[in-house]
C-alpha cells in the first residue's frame, strides 16, 4: 500500500520552530509506473525522485543505498514497493534528518532525532555515516547554522576517521565550494570551521586556514592573539551584518600570509598582504570559486593594511590606490573591500563597537576623485594622449586633497 511522508529538513525545522522552506517526502509502496498514473513528473537520474504535477514538491521513492566506491557519488541505490521507511530513515546522516511525519501529523522516529533536538546534538544515524564524506562538510554547515548544537563525540570519531582513511581526499572541489559557501552564509560560520578543525578535515581540504591557529599576533592591535581566532571573529561579525557571501570569503581570506611568517618573525608578520594574495590564490584556484568571491578576495588581502593606513596616505596615493583597485570602474566592489577590511578591524576581542572610520573615509575620497570630467581633460591632450593619464591623475589628487583637507580627522596624541 503507498504512504507518503515528510521527511528531512521540514520535520526538523518544525521541531526547531523555525520556518520550513523546502519540503521533501518520501513514498513507500509505490513503482514508478505507479507515480507516473498519478501525473508526477520524473526527474531523478540514479535513483526515482519525481515531482508533484500541482506543489512541484519533490517526492523520492523509498531507496536503501550501497556503497561501490571511494568518493561520495560511488554508490548504488535500490528503490522497490519492499523498502520501509525505517530503511530509508537509516541512510540519512543525522537522527535529527531521519524523522519523518504521515499525513496526519504523527512523527516516526526510529533513531531517537528528536531526543537529540532536545538534547542539542548532531548524531550519525549508522555506520553508513562513514561512506559518504560530503557528510562531514554538512554536519559542518549544520553547526553554523545550528550554533547551539554540538557533535556527539562518537560522531566525531567517525569523522576523524573518515579524514585519516582518505575519503575527505576523494570529495570534488565543485562541492567543497558549495558546501563552504552555505556554511559562510549561516549565522555563525566560526562553527563550521571550529568542527572541521576538530575533526582534522580542514587541514586537509584548506590547509592555508589551517595553518593560522596557534599563530601570534602583536597583543596591543590583537587582544585575542590567535590568528585563527582573530579571523573566526571577523567572518562572524561579517555574518552579524548580513554581508553577501563575495564579503564574508574576503574576510576568510585575508591573512592567510600569516600563517606562512618565519616563527622567529613572530608576532609580527611584515609582508603578509604579499603572501595572503599568493595563499588566497591557490585556494580559490583549487576550489574553483567564482570570479567575483576571487576577485574580492584577492584585492582585500592586497589592501587591508593600507586600508586601516587610509589617514597616512597623501591625495595622490589615495588615488594611485583607488585606480590599482579599478575602483573607477568597479566602485561597489571597492566599498565590498571596505566592508571586509572592517570586518579585520572589528574581528578582535574588544574591537567589535570600536569605530572604523577609514571606510567613509576613503568612500568620500573616491567620489571626491570621480567628480572630474575625464574626457574634456582628454580633449585637452589630443595632440600628446600619452599625458591624458598623468592629466587625469592629478586632476583627481587636487579634488581628493580639497576632501583630505576638509575631512581629515584632528592628530591624535
Amino acid at each position: 500500500m503507498m504512504k507518503t511522508y515528510t521527511v528531512g529538513g521540514a520535520v526538523r525545522d518544525g521541531l526547531l520552530g523555525l520556518p520550513v522552506k523546502d519540503r521533501d517526502h518520501v513514498v513507500v509502496g509505490a513503482t514508478p509506473e505507479e507515480m507516473l498514473a498519478q501525473g508526477f513528473r520524473p526527474v531523478g537520474k540514479d535513483f526515482p525522485v519525481f515531482l508533484h504535477p500541482d506543489t512541484h514538491e519533490e517526492y523520492a521513492l523509498a531507496r536503501t543505498e550501497r556503497k561501490t566506491a571511494p568518493g561520495y557519488k560511488g554508490f548504488a541505490f535500490h528503490a522497490a514497493p519492499d523498502v520501509t521507511l525505517e530503511d530509508d530513515l537509516a541512510r540519512r546522516d543525522l537522527t535529527i534528518n531521519a524523522i519523518a511525519q504521515d499525513q496526519d501529523g504523527a512523527l516516526v522516529d526510529p533513531y531517537h532525532g528528536q531526543a537529540d533536538i532536545e538534547r542539542r546534538i548532531f548524531r550519525h544515524v549508522s555506520d553508513a555515516f562513514i561512506e559518504d564524506p560530503v557528510r562531514i562538510l554538512r554536519v559542518a554547515r549544520f553547526a553554523a547554522r545550528f550554533a547551539d548544537f554540538s557533535v556527539a563525540p562518537e560522531t566525531n570519531a567517525l569523522m576523524r576517521r573518515m579524514v585519516e582513511e582518505g575519503e575527505v581526499d576523494a570529495l570534488v572541489p565543485e562541492r567543497v565550494w558549495q558546501e563552504i559557501a552555505r556554511g559562510l552564509m549561516e549565522a555563525k560560520p566560526s562553527r563550521m570551521f571550529e568542527v572541521l578543525r576538530g575533526c582534522g578535515a580542514l587541514a586537509r581540504i584548506m590547509p592555508e586556514l589551517d595553518a593560522l591557529w596557534g599563530v601570534p599576533q602583536p597583543e596591543q592591535w590583537h587582544p585575542e592573539i590567535d590568528t585563527g581566532v582573530h579571523v573566526m571573529l571577523a567572518i562572524d561579525w561579517a555574518a552579524g551584518q548580513g554581508y553577501a557571501l563575495p564579503v564574508r570569503f574576503a574576510v576568510l581570506m585575508h591573512d592567510l600570509g600569516k600563517g606562512a611568517t618565519p616563527p622567529e618573525m613572530w608576532p609580527r608578520h611584515h609582508g603578509h598582504e604579499a603572501r595572503s594574495v599568493q595563499l588566497a590564490e591557490q585556494v580559490c584556484a583549487r576550489l574553483k570559486a567564482p570570479g567575483d568571491c576571487r576577485d574580492l578576495a584577492l584585492m582585500t588581502a592586497r589592501e587591508h593594511g593600507n586600508v586601516g593606513r587610509a589617514f597616512e596616505m597623501r591625495p595622490a596615493t589615495l588615488v594611485t590606490l583607488f585606480s590599482r583597485c579599478d575602483a573607477f570602474r568597479k566602485p561597489q566592489r571597492f566599498v565590498d573591500m571596505l566592508r571586509a577590511s572592517e570586518c579585520d578591524h572589528r574581528g578582535r576581542t574588544g574591537f567589535d563597537a570600536r569605530p572604523f572610520p577609514q571606510a567613509a573615509y576613503l568612500e568620500g575620497a573616491l567620489k571626491a576623485a570621480q567628480d572630474i570630467d575625464a574626457g574634456a581633460i582628454a580633449g585637452l591632450y589630443q595632440a600628446q594622449p600619452q599625458k591624458i593619464p598623468e592629466a587625469i591623475h592629478a586632476a583627481r589628487s587636487e579634488k581628493v586633497a580639497v576632501f583630505v583637507a576638509a575631512q581629515r580627522p584632528p592628530a591624535q596624541d
